[in-house]
């Protein structure tokens, strides 16, 4: 059954992402055989887009996601490779992280945030069989103050950065912040940069980006309509218009 898709602002209220309240809150279990952290780490992984709200919504960029495992003998928790894109500019990634996933308490869990010695070089790692099979971790650096809590709601994995600790110079910001919800369907990410005075300075106003799995479709037989000389023609022309356009993300932190 397919779930409905969260909305992009109301899960960050302010109860949820007071950071250190995190550390107090209960956890709820889902499944007696599958571990919390085993689930996160399954909702986490994979291909994501926020097609459906960029074309319903012009303060959002149409962006990929791409989460891949990495690392898989490790036994210190999850890891993962991270890229992010403007659609028509997959080959040039405005930010590129490696996650590691891990529980810190019973139903509490830590989302370490890392950066990566030459991220031209990882740039399309996500598609490898074995991706960063080259790097462990003493090769990263890791973002100190942006890791991310999370804790489990129901069907949910809500989570933030902890107050103004994920500290940030872009566009005059003093800090910035990340909020989380991970569900089976997808990831909503909201990440916003603060000036010392606490004037948002980048990031979106409304709500997070809602980022919806990607889950390849069956292939079909092209109808008439697709093989339509006029359907190639608006194609061809929407592709000349995206290739004018040049990528511009709201940030590269946190």
């Amino acid at each position: 059954m397919t779930r409905p898709r969260p909305n992009c602002a109301s899960p960050f209220g302010a109860a949820a992402f007071l950071g250190l309240a995190l550390l107090t809150a209960g956890a709820t279990i889902a499944d007696d055989d599958v571990s919390d952290l085993q689930e996160l780490k399954t909702w986490m992984a994979g291909d994501f887009s926020n097609a459906v709200q960029a074309a319903e919504d012009p303060e959002f960029f149409d962006l990929s996601l791409h989460v891949a495992p990495i690392w898989p003998d490790r036994t210190d928790g999850h890891w993962f490779y991270v890229e992010q894109a403007v659609r028509p500019y997959q080959d040039r990634p405005y930010r590129q992280r490696v996650f590691h996933v891990r529980e810190l308490a019973p139903g509490l869990f830590e989302n370490q945030v890392f950066t990566l010695p030459d991220p031209t070089a990882a740039v399309g790692a996500w598609q490898a069989e074995d991706p960063l099979s080259d790097l462990e971790p003493a090769d990263l650096a890791e973002r100190d103050g942006c890791a991310i809590l999370l804790r489990r709601r129901g069907e949910t994995f809500v989570g933030s950065t902890i107050a103004s600790l994920c500290t940030s110079t872009l566009r005059g910001a003093a800090y910035a912040t990340s909020e989380v919800v991970v569900t089976p369907d997808g990831v909503v990410s909201w990440d916003r940069g603060f000036a010392a005075d606490g004037r948002q300075v980048w990031g979106t106003t409304k709500g997070g980006t809602v980022f919806d799995r990607i889950v390849p479709d069956e292939e079909e037989a092209p109808s008439e309509d697709d093989s339509d000389s006029d359907s190639d023609s608006d194609s061809e022309d929407a592709t000349e218009e995206e290739s004018e356009v040049e990528p511009a993300p709201e940030s590269t932190d946190p």
